[in-house]
């Protein structure tokens, strides 16, 4: 059974440059019902506006994604990682010990929309890491593609947490399902369009929960971006 937290119910931040919705507490939004799910801990929707960004700040102990969906955001850090980050890009820092870093949208003209999502560690002290893939559209089109997991199989990024980021596409008829096992958990979240899961119209903003075994069926999308967590539950 899905249980449903549509996009109006999370918390709000607009601050000039930055217009963020927090699926879970975060910053100066705090709703004790809300703290995380599983070992989801941040899922927050950022539009950055042009000529502006995160300035340098620190992290530490922390699996930190960013899925950008529409723009371009320049990435430099502590560990001497830097460049570009496009649309269908993930990238993943392990925060580890600690990391400082930033991010910035230099078009004039042009936000950038992306997704910030954070779990936690399945460690801490873990050396700080880096890695960053690109995944074209047409791995993504119709079909669930495997971007990051816990072991890096299937070409994804690798994480220091038991999940598997799933990112689709789709439209029309395009369709797909995932089966969850036993003593997993899963998150969904739209980040554009709209779909229905075993039935249920989530549109952009909506996320949704199932902690029980089961199938997902993901089908008559509009134009739907949508990524998937599937977590090992967490004691």
């Amino acid at each position: 059974m899905l249980t449903i937290r549509k996009k109006d119910d999370r918390g709000h931040a607009h601050i000039g440059w930055l217009n963020s919705w927090h699926s879970f507490s975060f910053a100066d939004y705090y709703d004790p019902q809300h703290m995380g799910f599983g070992q989801l801990r941040v899922l927050n929707d950022d539009r950055i506006d042009a000529a502006s960004g995160f300035g340098t700040h620190p992290h530490q102990n922390m699996e930190i994604i960013t899925y950008v969906l529409d723009g371009v955001l320049e990435h430099k850090d502590s560990m001497g990682n830097g460049g570009l980050i496009r649309p269908g890009d993930v990238q993943r820092m392990s925060a580890g010990t600690g990391i400082a870093h930033s991010e910035f949208n230099h078009s004039k003209t042009e936000s950038v929309h992306l997704l910030q999502i954070w779990f936690l560690p399945d460690a801490q002290g873990h050396t700080p890491g880096y890695e960053q893939k690109a995944f074209s559209e047409a791995d993504k089109r119709g079909q669930f593609k495997l971007v990051a997991s816990n072991t890096g199989k299937e070409d994804s990024l690798s994480l220091n947490q038991d999940v598997n980021f799933y990112a689709g596409l789709f439209d029309g008829d395009e369709q797909d399902e995932l089966n969850i096992p036993a003593e997993r958990e899963v998150w969904i979240q739209v980040a554009v369009g709209s779909i229905e899961v075993n039935g249920q119209t989530l549109t952009a903003g909506d996320g949704a929960s199932m902690n029980q075994a089961g199938k997902l069926t993901f089908t008559h999308g509009k134009n739907a971006n949508v990524v998937v967590f599937d977590m090992a539950r967490r004691q």
